[in-house]
């Protein structure tokens, strides 16, 4: 169908879209549910290091874990309903969860290797500062993680 055929409708709206389209429709949605949990995460963090005082050590490893965990069950919830639809039935829902988690922990330990591994072996470039260059370097990390997080989510959780 041509633009002719049905003025006033969106092409994104319409049934007879390409899967290439479908799937950066997905794939953004996937990007806001990513950016809102985030931000669940850091607020969360951020929040339960105020409270506590705790910046360093085991502490923070476990202030994280929390923050992380409940990132991560409003990501399944939000990619489950609206990026990826899926109807699985109520009794199936553990399952689904625990596969939904298991991809969310090879996804944090991709971004702490990228992390890492740039900060520990590629000093600062372009004569930025470390903190700088470790926030670019969480950047790349970021973007590793999500595409296996999508990748992940689509292929083994969310599959139809």
């Amino acid at each position: 169908m041509n633009n002719e055929a049905m003025p006033g409708v969106p092409l994104l709206t319409r049934t007879d879209q390409s899967p290439l389209v479908k799937l950066i429709k997905q794939f953004s949605k996937f990007i806001i549910v990513g950016g809102i949990n985030t931000g669940i995460d850091f607020l969360l963090l951020n929040i339960l290091i105020y409270v506590t005082g705790i910046t360093a050590g085991i502490e923070l490893f476990i202030l994280n874990s929390i923050s992380f965990s409940v990132a991560v069950v409003n990501s399944y919830f939000m990619n489950k309903r609206w990026t990826f639809q899926d109807k699985t039935k109520t009794e199936q829902e553990p399952v689904k969860f625990s596969q939904f988690f298991a991809i969310s922990i090879v996804g944090i330990v991709i971004n702490g290797f990228v992390l890492t591994g740039i900060t520990t072996y590629i000093p600062p470039l372009f004569g930025l500062s470390a903190v700088l260059w470790a926030n670019i370097a969480k950047l790349m990390a970021t973007g590793f993680s999500l595409i296996w997080n999508f990748i992940g989510y689509k292929f083994f959780v969310f599959k139809k």
